[in-house]
């Protein structure tokens, strides 16, 4: 193997765990709680527990592949090592499609809640000074990342604990709001029927997309067997606990969605328990944990994607994309790559279709990715005794059933402007492997 195209193997379980959380960001539920709540009948808190429910089972998948091969490209290697090299190559295609255009989606964002603040900077100008001081710390390496990561961290779980503090003292001892405690942020059963979740979830997806981004950085984790399916399991499950709590809080506080603004609920919600001061303080801090943190998360992981697949010759530009920074040790070509595609999709394409391709391209491979598991470990490599049925066929096949559950709430262009996606992928790796009849390099080869 190459060593000089090798990662520094610097992050522990805790920076792992705490990456994943960030990527996640607990303060998600700010950026959807007004859509959500007014097609959930306000039961919020319920969608959020389903969606943890439903992604904890494609959270196991990605611990039994971590595991089983501890390299960069997440999806993509998974299914190319487990499955077949050419449908690894589609799987990371697909993935992309999600990572390469979250950090264009949350910028946007970010952009958005600047410019309400400060109103003379256009939202695309924010996004810009967010794609590039989020390009300059992931060049400069993973280190970094972390040390930002912890910050933005704290802060987030920080002004969490002040909103929940004030929303129990605002319901609960001044007698506002609900009034006291309810059950109705978390089950309407007159409401509840099979298409209500898959609406709902369908749109919270995108606040749990970011558990899965660990295992990118497998090649920079220490003990990455042990470690990256660890920190998998336990960033989705802490982060779900936050966003249940929030959401919950949030429905007590104000049960009537229908008066909420789409945009700012949650915003306005925080107005009432703490006030003008607390308000702007979580939009600044939400714009720091989007704008700065996730983005930061979902680039270092979609640059790590490119990288694999460039290193495998299986993307046009490969012999760059494929290369790591000399000092830093960091995928520079891929990092620039994915910045130059923020910045024209945060121009150029619409906030909708950006949402629509993200969470298709999220839900796809993750269902390509149990199958995998279930291949992989329970047909050739025949592990069949009680544990292994638990985690290599039971688990897989709820986690598949559970993305075709969620897929069915996808609008019908979201389907369209996925599976055009990819057909460009197919095609090209098509043309990159001759007609799909070379395979990329094994990892002994580079």
């Amino acid at each position: 193997m190459n060593t000089d195209n090798q990662f520094k193997r610097v992050l522990s379980l805790k920076q792992l765990t705490i990456y994943g959380m960030v990527m996640m960001a607990p303060l998600a539920p700010f950026q959807v709680y007004g859509l959500v709540a007014k097609t959930s009948f306000n039961m919020v808190a319920l969608v959020y527990l389903i969606g943890a429910v439903l992604m904890f089972f494609t959270a196991m998948s990605y611990a039994q592949m971590s595991k089983a091969f501890p390299y960069a490209g997440s999806v993509y290697n998974y299914v190319q090592k487990g499955l077949n090299p050419h449908i690894g190559f589609v799987s990371g295609w697909i993935l992309l499609s999600d990572y390469i255009l979250a950090p264009a989606l949350v910028c946007v964002f970010a952009g958005m809640w600047m410019s309400s603040l400060v109103p003379a900077i256009p939202p695309l100008v924010w996004a810009f000074i967010f794609i590039i001081i989020n390009t300059f710390i992931n060049i400069i390496g993973i280190e970094m990342n972390a040390k930002v990561n912890q910050w933005l961290f704290w802060l987030q779980i920080a002004s969490l604990i002040a909103f929940v503090l004030l929303a129990v003292k605002f319901v609960f001892i001044d007698g506002h709001g609900a009034g006291g405690f309810s059950l109705t942020p978390l089950f309407q059963p007159e409401h509840v029927d099979f298409r209500f979740a898959a609406s709902a979830v369908s749109i919270i997806v995108l606040g749990f997309i970011g558990f899965d981004g660990i295992s990118t950085l497998a090649e920079e984790a220490k003990d990455p067997e042990k470690t990256v399916g660890k920190a998998t399991v336990l960033s989705l499950v802490i982060t779900a606990i936050l966003f249940l709590l929030q959401s919950y809080m949030a429905g007590l506080v104000h049960p009537n969605a229908k008066n909420l603004d789409e945009g700012m609920a949650l915003f306005d919600i925080v107005r009432e328990v703490g006030g003008y001061g607390l308000y702007v303080a979580l939009i600044i801090i939400n714009v720091l944990a989007v704008g700065i943190a996730v983005t930061l998360n979902v680039q270092s992981a979609v640059s790590r994607i490119i990288f694999a697949m460039g290193r495998d010759n299986f993307l046009p530009g490969s012999a760059f994309l494929g290369r790591l920074h000399p000092k830093f040790k960091t995928p520079v070509y891929a990092t620039l790559l994915s910045a130059l595609v923020s910045a024209l999709v945060a121009a150029f394409v619409p906030l909708n279709s950006i949402v629509m391709l993200v969470n298709f391209g999220a839900i796809t491979s993750f269902s390509i990715l149990n199958f995998t598991v279930f291949i992989y470990f329970y047909i050739k490599q025949k592990q069949r005794d009680l544990k292994s049925t638990i985690f290599y066929l039971i688990f897989p096949i709820i986690g598949c059933c559970v993305c075709l559950y969620v897929w069915t709430g996808f609008e019908k262009v979201t389907y369209i402007v996925g599976f055009s996606w990819l057909l460009i992928g197919v095609v090209i790796g098509f043309v990159k492997s001759k007609g799909y009849r070379i395979a990329g390099p094994t990892l002994e080869d580079i």
